[in-house]
């Protein structure tokens, strides 16, 4: 799925390590990584939200390494960060439902967890983090498109512990010359997101139902709308961030596409895509979730040289052709 060179450095003496590689975003970065010749692709995860099926193709690559360990564990942390260059933070417990349901596991991984890597990373005096931030992170500040240095109130237990960690970040930036970059993600979707179990994001379900022929399921009137971000510009923002010569202190920035897409759009789209033609079922809001997201992304474009190349149409589509060819969909024309 990646076609895109997102770097100019050789690649074959630098050792990575991802933590949450064997996740969604994570086990992309990972296949970026080894594409492109790394020495070592080093993944640490717990299988906790992560698939063992994510990595499968990377068994035979001699660079890649996996850690089955958690990040609440410092000793564990300390040894994946051994000989490592560069690290791609991306374990966390997401979604705003399931840190409402489970705040005291959330703020454990996503809080703790966080901290170890950190300290982690500084002792062993890797040349870069960047970290897996949010869009949460702005709760209920009202104004469009959510710029970085304008944030409201949280308005859940996952957006807490994703604030949380900027702020440890921005501390060790000044406190100890450790400079991280915190990438405020905006809802991103692609292949290998996990449409099962009762905290799938809402692009995977739309396609899981349509290929299903059945309703999707909309929280609210269908007119909240978000930034929604092709997975491929998450590996271009990680990527770019690694290596970028602009920024010498902790920074944060958004990456998405700058264009908004309301619940309602998105489920005719992915109609239109499969070749259904399905109302929608309206249910209540859930709790947490913010009416709009739509992202500036000016920071990202200077400070890393981002620029999206896969936009909202494009993504859907690539996004159907890879849910329809999974085993259970085989049936699904």
């Amino acid at each position: 799925m990646l076609i895109h060179n997102f770097h100019q450095r050789d690649l074959r003496s630098c050792h990575f390590l991802v933590t949450g590689g064997a996740g969604f975003i994570g086990s992309h970065l990972v296949e970026y990584l080894l594409n492109y010749g790394a020495a070592t692709v080093r993944v640490l995860d717990n299988f906790s939200t992560g698939s063992r099926e994510n990595l499968k193709s990377f068994d035979s690559n001699a660079a890649f390494e996996l850690v089955e360990g958690d990040i609440r564990d410092l000793a564990t942390c300390r040894q994946s960060m051994e000989g490592i260059h560069y690290v791609l933070h991306q374990a966390a417990l997401g979604s705003v439902p399931r840190s409402i349901n489970e705040p005291v596991t959330t703020n454990e991984v996503n809080i703790t967890g966080f901290l170890n890597i950190l300290v982690a990373a500084m002792d062993a005096g890797v040349k870069r983090m960047v970290y897996a931030a949010s869009s949460s992170t702005y709760g209920d500040h009202p104004g469009l498109p959510k710029m970085e240095d304008e944030i409201g109130n949280p308005l859940s237990p996952y957006a807490v512990t994703k604030y949380v960690n900027e702020l440890y970040a921005g501390v060790f930036s000044k406190t100890y010359n450790f400079h991280t970059i915190g990438l405020r993600y905006f809802n991103v979707f692609g292949p290998r997101q996990n449409p099962q179990g009762p905290y799938a994001a809402v692009i995977p379900l739309f396609i899981e139902s349509a290929l299903n022929k059945q309703a999707a399921i909309i929280n609210g009137d269908g007119e909240s709308s978000r930034d929604f971000t092709y997975v491929e510009n998450v590996v271009q923002a990680n990527i770019r961030s690694l290596f970028s010569d602009s920024i010498v202190r902790h920074e944060v920035i958004n990456i998405a596409c700058g264009h908004s897409t309301t619940l309602n759009q998105l489920w005719q789209s992915v109609n239109d895509i499969v070749g259904t033609d399905i109302k929608a079922t309206y249910r209540d809001e859930r709790k947490g979730d913010v009416k709009h997201s739509l992202a500036c992304i000016d920071k990202a474009k200077k400070f890393i040289g981002y620029d999206p190349t896969v936009f909202i149409d494009e993504s859907l589509r690539l996004s159907v052709e890879w849910y329809h060819q999974l085993p259970e969909n085989v049936s699904r024309t």
